[in-house]
């Protein structure tokens, strides 16, 4: 009877090992897709000189400075203009409709969801960025 015992024992804490192998496998796997998932799915937004020749259909996101002056409301509609945030490119036409940030204006710095369609970069609704000037920066926004 004790080697009875003693074997349903062993069964036992063999089940119990591989049960473990496979959870902490599983837990690896898990945790390794998660990982692929974050950094694939992220994408670098790309400035108007890279779009100026991009394929149409495709989704980007875009940084860029708006052109002081460029602003122009139709209704809910939004027409401007973006250069790369140094200031040293070919600028690219924007049309918006969605939500506007309030510190939105020109010269201030976006990040816009969108595709390019006939030379227009078209942005999604409610994907319009503003970010900031930093109060440590010597430029000034005017």
């Amino acid at each position: 009877m004790v080697k009875l015992v003693r074997f349903v024992g062993l069964i036992i804490q063999s089940i119990l090992i591989e049960f473990l192998h496979v959870f902490g496998l599983l837990a690896f796997l898990l945790a390794a897709a998660l990982v692929y998932t974050s950094f694939s799915a992220s994408s670098e937004a790309k400035e108007p000189s890279q779009l100026l020749s991009a394929a149409p259909g495709a989704s980007y996101d875009m940084t860029g400075r708006v052109v002081r002056g460029s602003v122009r409301r139709n209704g809910d509609s939004l027409r401007f203009r973006v250069v790369d945030r140094d200031g040293g490119s070919e600028s690219l036409p924007v049309t918006y409709s969605g939500t506007v940030p309030d510190p939105f204006r020109g010269g201030r710095e976006i990040v816009l969801t969108g595709e390019v369609e006939n030379g227009v970069f078209v942005g999604e609704p409610d994907t319009l960025v503003t970010k900031c000037p930093s109060k440590f920066t010597t430029s000034s926004d005017g």
